[in-house]
C-alpha cells in the first residue's frame, strides 16, 4: 500500500486568533487532528479515533492571513494502530516559501461501529528516511510507556 502525505491547505482566518494576535493554539490542534483523521481513515479504511496525542511542539507562530500547509503521514503501524507525523507550516502570501511551525506525533486506532478494534494494513518503511521515522515512533512508543507509568498514581 502506498504511503503518500496527506495534505491540507488553506488561509488562517480572523477567527483563529488568540490574545497575541496570532493563530490560537488550539485551532493548530485541531487541524492537526483533523489532518490526522484523514490520514488515519484513508490507510485503514475504517473510521479511526484519536489515543494519543504527544509532544506538540509549537516553533513559531502563524499570523492572521497566511497560507497555512498541515501535512500528515503514517510512519509506523501496529496491529490496530496507526502512528503519524504531522508537520504544519505556513508562509505569508507574498513569500514563495512555508516554514515548519510544529510538530507533533499523533496516533489513531481503526474501530468498527461499536468502538472495537480493527486490524490495520501493516506499513513496511523501504526509504532510508522511512526506516528513520519508523525508529523514530519505536522511541517515542517505548518514552510513552514511562510517561504512562508516572501519570498512573494520578488517573
Amino acid at each position: 500500500m502506498e504511503n503518500k502525505p496527506i495534505t491540507f491547505q488553506f488561509i488562517s482566518e480572523p477567527s483563529d486568533v488568540n490574545y497575541g494576535g496570532n493563530v490560537h493554539g488550539g485551532s493548530v490542534m485541531k487541524w492537526i487532528d483533523q489532518a490526522g483523521y484523514a490520514c488515519a481513515t484513508t490507510w485503514s479504511g475504517n473510521y479511526s479515533v484519536t489515543v494519543y496525542v504527544g509532544g506538540i511542539r509549537f516553533y513559531e507562530p502563524i499570523k492572521i492571513g497566511e497560507i497555512v500547509k498541515v501535512e500528515a503521514q503514517v510512519i509506523y503501524t501496529g496491529s490496530s494502530s496507526m502512528h503519524i507525523a504531522i508537520n504544519v507550516f505556513s508562509r505569508n502570501l507574498k513569500q514563495p516559501n512555508f516554514d515548519k511551525k510544529t510538530h507533533c506525533i499523533i496516533v489513531f486506532v481503526a474501530v468498527d461501529e461499536n468502538g472495537k478494534k480493527l486490524p490495520v494494513p501493516k506499513w513496511i518503511p523501504e526509504t532510508d528516511e522511512e526506516k528513520r521515522q519508523e525508529q523514530y515512533a519505536i522511541r517515542l512508543m517505548q518514552l510513552r510507556t514511562q510517561i504512562e507509568d508516572e501519570m498512573k498514581p494520578f488517573l
